[in-house]
């Protein structure tokens, strides 16, 4: 195993799946490339965003028959611009970096290593940068169909959300739609939000430990919620744990944690996802067949991009009536005429109203 370091970080090597033939690395020509993935602040297995974006590299990497991808950990934020100097300083082709926090950093090296590639995931791209592909979700439109399924099972009129961060518009995007869905349906829902950290750092986004012990105390602040909705990655792993353990009913997020966080299967009825691996691994192809749409791609519905998961053993809870609401909504969604949230008129992000 090769190791490249930097005084902050080890990147280390990680094994793509084999590929089975020699016809993709013939039409698409990208064998040669060298592809890397600095994550968001937390660790590569968080079973969430660094996880399934690390997979979608991988995948992209043996769609296009090039060598086996490598990732550098952020531990902290000022981990992102170092571990992505180092990327460059070994020649990367594509470099791909996760999280809205790593914006900034990845939009600087772009700007200034015009010969390479960069995927940014949950990321806006400044005008003008013609090597950096930013990858987008409207989050709101999925929080709004888990807002529909939470108050449609909820026994109390009681929901609550857990956010890792109120600085990430992602987070708010998920919640803010999370509430208005649940309003659609009984508008005299009491939607409880809490923020686990002032900042996008661990305690936010990597501390399960941290996740249950925040969300057993705002479950002991309103007993009455029933359906807890985590927005908060590893930390949200925590979230669904103490939902478990009350004995209430729990929302995944990002991902189908049904399948992607087993212990706590047993009340995760449903997950707000995106397709993440789909959609760092098309753009990875994307550069190679000369297709590549650099600059802000913001997916939807409408795109078949984000979206509820199976209800996999709790389709009993969710009733006709709730399908329509959901399959009204997301026709709602698509075709622009529904409205998520209130959103900022400048960036499209939701304006935070809770929590």
């Amino acid at each position: 195993m090769r190791r490249f370091t930097t005084t902050t970080l080890a990147l280390t090597l990680a094994a793509t799946g084999a590929l089975t033939g020699a016809a993709v690395v013939a039409a698409q020509d990208g064998s040669d490339l060298k592809i890397g993935l600095v994550t968001d602040v937390g660790t590569i297995n968080d079973r969430n965003f660094n996880q399934f974006s690390w997979e979608g590299a991988q995948a992209g990497a043996a769609a296009i028959g090039a060598g086996e991808p490598q990732y550098a950990i952020s531990q902290a934020s000022a981990d992102i611009q170092p571990n992505i100097q180092a990327f460059i300083d070994q020649d990367y082709d594509i470099i791909v970096t996760v999280g809205f926090a790593a914006g900034e950093d990845t939009a600087n090296a772009a700007a200034a290593n015009p010969e390479t590639w960069f995927i940014g995931v949950d990321q806006g791209v400044p005008e003008g940068v013609e090597n950096y592909i930013g990858i987008g979700w409207r989050e709101q439109q999925p929080g709004y169909l888990a807002g529909i399924v939470a108050a449609s099972i909820s026994e109390t009129g009681h929901i609550g959300a857990v956010g890792g961060t109120a600085v990430i518009p992602a987070v708010v995007n998920y919640i803010e739609g999370y509430a208005n869905g649940a309003r659609s349906v009984n508008p005299e829902a009491e939607v409880v939000v809490a923020y686990v950290s002032e900042q996008p750092d661990a305690a936010a986004f990597a501390d399960p430990a941290g996740g249950t012990t925040f969300t057993q105390q705002l479950l002991a602040q309103d007993p009455d919620i029933d359906v807890m909705f985590q927005v908060a990655g590893l930390t949200g792993n925590g979230v669904l744990q103490a939902a478990c353990d009350a004995g209430i009913n729990a929302i995944g997020v990002d991902v189908d944690q049904y399948v992607s966080t087993p212990e706590t299967a047993a009340c995760t009825i449903v997950s707000a996802e995106k397709k993440l691996s789909k959609n760092v691994n098309d753009a990875i192809i994307s550069i190679v067949e000369d297709n590549a749409s650099p600059g802000t791609n913001v997916l939807g519905i409408d795109t078949e991009d984000v979206g509820l998961s199976s209800f996999h053993e709790f389709e009993d809870l969710i009733s006709d009536e709730t399908l329509a609401a959901i399959a009204a909504a997301e026709a709602g969604l698509a075709d622009g005429s529904l409205m998520p949230c209130e959103e900022d008129e400048t960036t499209g992000f939701c304006v935070k109203t809770l929590g």
